[in-house]
């Protein structure tokens, strides 16, 4: 069974998704479960909105849609109360909360994941067994390699390859760096949202080596896949972008296909019980 590890389900009539006002037009609407009914994989939902309402919204679209394995959710992670917070939507998920993502990359501040005033949240992070996804870029990266020495044993996945910038073709800077955070063992990478990084045009062939440097650093078994549906939509289908990957996959990391597309995401986010022994067992 193929997990997507990162799939975003999201309706700006219930709630307000700020970023969406400076995205494509054809993203500016609802998507949910019906507009993706053909993709039969499993997949986890990941939150779009610094908003803990959108979280338990989306626990309860994960107890209504079949194949939904859990949830990503948001928590203000500044709050005096943040580990309450994080408790309490531990109990609302009742299993479906797998891990926590502060939206990064539109916090102003760079530097924002090494303030000490964190460190408790992601101690509280870590003490429930959530996963920490960092929806970083290049800028954030220092901050991150600070953070993550803060918590051994902190289970973190980067977000879309920590956002390269492909389109300019601005590589070295970000394959050192990237290359660093790799160096940390409780730390594993998406392999998703690169194509909407890369010129529409010729984007299959512009991620590779960006691709070929993931896992070279990462390795096949802390790579996982996701669609970033949707919006991947401004660059590919959902099928498109699996057969991409699942080529890239084939070609960089041999061997490795079945992890990549489903048992590193039972390992990384615990999903052993929601999932059938079939996939949970993959981690060639």
């Amino acid at each position: 069974m193929i997990i997507d590890a990162h799939r975003h389900y999201w309706d700006p009539s219930r709630l307000d998704y700020g970023w969406l006002a400076h995205a494509p037009a054809t993203l500016q609407r609802a998507f949910l479960p019906p507009d993706l009914e053909a993709a039969t994989d499993a997949c986890l939902l990941v939150q779009a909105a610094p908003d803990e309402r959108e979280t338990l919204f989306l626990f309860d679209l994960a107890r209504q849609t079949d194949g939904v394995l859990g949830v990503v959710g948001w928590v203000d992670m500044e709050a005096d109360d943040a580990t309450q917070r994080i408790a309490a939507l531990v109990e609302q998920g009742q299993g479906l909360l797998r891990g926590i993502r502060p939206m990064v990359q539109d916090i102003p501040d760079t530097e924002w994941l090494a303030r000490p005033s964190l460190d408790r949240a992601f101690d509280c992070l870590r003490d429930h067994g959530l996963v920490f996804d960092a929806l970083v870029d290049n800028r954030h990266l220092r901050a991150l390699s600070q953070r993550l020495a803060r918590h051994s044993g902190l289970v973190t996945v980067v977000d879309h390859g920590a956002k390269p910038n492909i389109a300019d073709g601005q590589f070295a800077s970000w394959a050192g760096a990237i290359a660093r955070v790799a160096q940390v063992p409780d730390v594993a990478c998406k392999l998703s949202g690169l194509l909407t990084l890369a010129d529409l045009n010729n984007g299959m062939a512009a991620i590779e080596p960006y691709v070929a440097h993931l896992f070279e650093s990462f390795g096949g078994q802390r790579v996982l896949w996701g669609s970033d549906w949707p919006v991947l939509t401004t660059h590919a289908t959902y099928e498109q972008w699996k057969a991409c990957a699942q080529k890239l996959t084939r070609r960089f990391a041999r061997r490795h296909e079945t992890a990549v597309f489903g048992g590193n995401a039972t390992t990384i986010y615990s999903l052993a019980g929601r999932v059938p022994a079939a996939a949970s067992g993959a981690t060639s």
